[in-house]
């Protein structure tokens, strides 16, 4: 079965898309190419994420998109994502696993760290990804994990791979080339006047990898 995981993976930023805006931009970078999209709030007001969270849901369901929550194992049960991203404490992937069910798309943060990847691969996450792998506006102060991990991870597992970080539509045939199966973007998807272009600017230039 072919993993969702693949093609450009679309991260919200609550920053770049008010409240009254996200379901719209997420729609609009789902048209243009996004195939996954992961839910990435870390703010208090509970009800407000979980209305959007439900929404995202449905509206990736339709579209044959993948919709994960970013950290929130509990979060991603109670909305009906497909499943969640995790981050450095490894006792996430076990119980992820264990409240989601063997259904649920598993994936972890590796950084730039190919033994916490080979770990984690042998636990039994769906998918892996590195970065930052070029400066980010989003985490200034993230470790720079190279593009020559992902012919070194490739060596160890089949795995879909995930590049994350500072990817833009000047990179992103730089990341697909370097062997990545995924390109995870958050402002040059979410942060662009016209989303659905930007989006599909990014997907078609990832797909061609030239």
């Amino acid at each position: 079965m072919t993993s969702p995981i693949r093609g450009l993976y679309a991260i919200t930023d609550s920053a770049l898309q008010p409240p009254e805006r996200l379901v719209d931009a997420v729609a609009a970078a789902v048209r243009g190419g996004a195939r996954v999209v992961q839910y990435r709030d870390k703010s208090a007001d509970h009800a407000r994420r979980r209305k959007e969270a439900a929404a995202l849901a449905a509206l990736c369901r339709q579209a044959g998109a993948c919709f994960i929550v970013n950290d929130d194992i509990e979060f991603a049960a109670a909305v009906g994502a497909d499943g969640v991203h995790v981050g450095r404490d490894d006792a996430e992937l076990a119980a992820a696993r264990a409240r989601l069910g063997g259904e649920a798309i598993i994936g972890v943060s590796c950084y730039d760290d190919l033994e916490r990847a080979r770990r984690l691969a042998a636990a039994g996450a769906d998918y892996l990804a590195f970065g930052s792998v070029f400066p980010s506006a989003t985490k200034p102060d993230a470790v720079r994990a190279p593009l020559g991990l992902f012919r070194e991870a490739r060596a160890f597992t089949q795995l879909p791979l995930v590049a994350i970080g500072g990817i833009d539509a000047g990179n992103i045939a730089e990341v697909a080339r370097a062997g990545a199966d995924a390109a995870a973007v958050i402002r040059a998807v979410f942060g662009a006047d016209d989303v659905e272009a930007a989006a599909r600017r990014l997907a078609a230039s990832f797909e061609l990898r030239v």
